[in-house]
């Protein structure tokens, strides 16, 4: 008699699907990471303030907008490179991001895990800076570890920490180093549409204060997310026009008042190759 081993295949424990829609998460960056060789487009844009009411539209029509545009390419899995400029001092920054692990079906591994890391470059005229001008202050440094994790098919939350630098900063009540927390999320409610939150806490540590600075505010933004298989747009409120992270944790000192909340949105377009 012939006998037959019996071949047993185990279960491949895959990543959990679309624990967010997008790459951008309001002000954040998320957990998520397209396919290689993927190349994505990025539109991010905050009106003016909402204080005068109906007279200027509610900001969109307020001088004081700021817009970034971006690409980024996936050059490996899981891993990302880009590129971009925003309009406040025409800050060119580049950003390498890595998710170490996803978070997979069966809970084999139950977060995703990502590290982040942005370095700009102020592009203002040379005179901006003063008589004290040295190329390197127009450097700005933000690294950034997160985790997240996708509870349902509705709800994915994720929880990080950062470290900010500025070389130079141009308000004497702004420290050189900061350390904040961040929370934010994303809760589907249809198909293709989900409640988003923005929160991140910038920390009074002592020991990395300037002796003229106080600590910044905390950044809270909401809105609504519209997403597609190669598209997201996410529309907001948030009280801080800045759009670079780093500018976000050092030099926001609005306050939670109504006038200080802005109309903004982000704008993603993914191809891949």
């Amino acid at each position: 008699l012939l006998a037959q081993d019996e071949v047993v295949e185990k279960a491949i424990d895959k990543p959990v699907r679309s624990p967010f829609e997008s790459a951008y998460l309001i002000d954040n960056q998320t957990t998520y990471i397209p396919y290689i060789n993927t190349l994505e487009f990025v539109i991010q844009h905050k009106f003016g303030t909402v204080e005068k009411g109906i007279s200027d539209l509610f900001g969109i029509y307020a001088p004081g907008a700021n817009v970034r545009l971006g690409f980024n390419y996936v050059v490996h899995k899981n891993v990302q490179v880009g590129w971009g400029i925003t309009k406040t001092n025409m800050a060119n920054d580049f950003n390498l991001k890595w998710t170490i692990v996803e978070q997979t079906r069966n809970n084999t591994i139950p977060v995703a895990v990502t590290l982040y890391g942005v370095a700009g470059i102020n592009g203002e005229p040379k005179e901006f800076f003063g008589k004290d001008y040295n190329f390197m202050g127009r450097f700005s440094y933000l690294a950034q570890a997160f985790a997240s994790r996708k509870f349902n098919d509705w709800m994915t939350l994720q929880f990080g920490g950062s470290f900010s630098h500025f070389n130079m900063v141009e308000r004497a009540e702004s420290d050189f180093d900061k350390v904040a927390l961040h929370l934010n999320g994303r809760m589907k409610f249809s198909q293709r549409m989900s409640f988003i939150f923005n929160y991140d806490q910038p920390l009074p540590l002592l020991m990395l204060r300037n002796k003229n600075g106080v600590n910044s505010n905390p950044n809270v933004a909401a809105g609504l997310e519209i997403s597609t298989s190669t598209h997201s747009f996410q529309i907001y409120a948030g009280q801080y026009s800045g759009i670079l992270p780093q500018d976000i944790m050092v030099n926001n000192y609005n306050d939670l008042a109504l006038k200080n909340f802005a109309i903004g949105f982000t704008i993603t377009r993914i191809w891949s190759f």
